[in-house]
């Protein structure tokens, strides 16, 4: 039977969260961070708890059975292309795609290329280039250049699954924003944001053999469709549009990180 066929949904059954609280997006200091960078009140982490041992080659049925589940329909936000409200999904989800993360790294040294590079001066400034555009991202400095421009001396910088780690992935989105983003001109504020919401949502403990701490959550990018097409995060596809479903295997919660491009709360 094909995975999310009805009858097979692997006997995962799902309860909402609601008293997780995710800090890392509600301080002061990230709200006034993610309104600059016109997203927020499009921004949103809800947790789920669920029952059954997580095995990650049977993610599709995971996620399949999470859209089906009576716990999940009601209370899953997402926003509303017409309205621009919080709204829940309200349509039945016949396919799923749950793309694997990578998330192995475990520290924000990861981004000291930055600087090594000249893409970010010591002091922490971010060198400015001429304005160019990438659709629909304007660019106008390094920083930029490295996140988007395929063909840049820079791009190298990260390499392909570099680029494809959890922790850069928070990284870019945070840097390319919402539809009316004001870029920092420094870098700090990208990197603590990063860390912060990194730590909030991905789970870590120390191996009992080596005493090393490893990650244990996995991390999927997650997209669901309904009959008519693309369904959640949105019925529109856009780079800054995404849904991240975090999930621990031994705590038995899965953190589901959501944004919806567009303009955020304004000040």
């Amino acid at each position: 039977m094909a995975a999310g066929e009805p009858g097979d949904l692997g006997g995962y059954y799902f309860r909402f969260l609601p008293q997780k609280t995710f800090q890392s997006l509600s301080t002061p200091e990230t709200t006034s961070r993610l309104r600059q960078w016109s997203m927020l009140g499009r921004i949103k982490a809800q947790a789920f708890g669920f029952d059954q041992t997580f095995q990650a080659y049977r993610k599709d049925d995971f996620v399949m059975a999470f859209f089906k589940d009576p716990n999940v329909i009601p209370n899953l936000k997402l926003l509303s292309d017409s309205s621009g409200q919080w709204i829940t999904l309200g349509t039945e989800v016949k396919k799923i795609e749950a793309i694997n993360i990578p998330c192995t790294q475990l520290s924000m040294s990861f981004f000291n290329r930055l600087y090594d590079e000249d893409i970010v001066r010591d002091n922490g400034h971010i060198v400015k280039c001429l304005d160019s555009f990438c659709d629909p991202f304007l660019i106008s400095d390094e920083l930029r250049k490295v996140l988007l421009v395929e063909d840049s001396e820079k791009y190298e910088v990260f390499s392909q699954p570099d680029r494809e780690e959890f922790l850069f992935c928070l990284f870019k989105h945070l840097c390319l924003g919402g539809a009316l983003c004001q870029f920092e001109d420094v870098l700090s504020p990208y990197l603590e944001t990063t860390k912060l919401i990194y730590k909030d949502l991905v789970s870590v403990r120390k191996n009992p053999q080596t005493k090393k701490i490893q990650i244990t959550s996995s991390v999927f990018k997650v997209t669901a469709y309904d009959s008519v097409g693309m369904c959640y995060p949105s019925t529109k596809s856009h780079e800054q549009t995404f849904s991240y479903f975090v999930v621990d295997p031994i705590m038995r919660h899965v953190h589901v990180l959501y944004h919806c491009y567009g303009v955020g709360e304004m000040p």
